[in-house]
């Protein structure tokens, strides 16, 4: 109570708005990739079999390219559904390593490729192990192939990207 007692107001907000700063840079910092994460699952339900998307992008391509026949219809959408498996992980990927990299632990800091590879490859399998349970779904091993060579792409190129930076800046500070 003594400890309490001495605090002024001005000491009691400034620990009270700390927590809330705190709180609103953690949400900044991983809410982008909780609501992928919760994209992702939900892109994993029945509403994004191939047969619902088709009702999307059949008709797409067909006003793009009237003169498509049933089996390119067919191939394009087959290409597109997996395009999107390979964009989905390389956006996750790349919220993984915006939060890790500003994270306030040096240990998630240090190892943000680790972690957000770890990530990536941990969601696309359990991705399609839930898959396998929706009737309108298939699961595929080849399909979490793809999702990790998308996250790994995307984690490959701002690693190396990251590491020009720093070799540039290094190259123009003086010393």
């Amino acid at each position: 109570m003594l400890l309490f007692g001495s605090m002024t107001k001005q000491t009691l907000s400034w620990i009270r708005e700390g927590a809330h700063s705190s709180t609103r840079e953690r949400l900044w910092r991983y809410g982008p990739l909780l609501l992928w994460l919760v994209f992702i699952s939900l892109a994993s339900t029945s509403e994004f079999s191939a047969a619902n998307t088709s009702q999307l992008v059949r008709p797409l391509l067909l006003w793009l390219f009237p003169n498509l026949s049933e089996a390119r219809l067919a191939a394009l959408h087959f290409l597109a559904r997996k395009a999107g498996h390979f964009t989905e992980y390389a956006v996750l990927a790349f919220l993984a390593r915006r939060a890790f990299i500003t994270s306030s632990h040096a240990f998630i800091q240090r190892y943000w490729f680790q972690l957000g590879l770890l990530l990536v490859v941990v969601f696309a399998l359990l991705d399609e192990l839930h898959q396998s349970f929706v009737a309108s779904r298939t699961a595929s091993i080849y399909d979490s192939a793809l999702d990790v060579a998308g996250g790994l792409t995307v984690l490959l190129i701002l690693k190396l990207y990251g590491r020009g930076a720093q070799e540039r800046e290094a190259q123009v500070a003086p010393g």
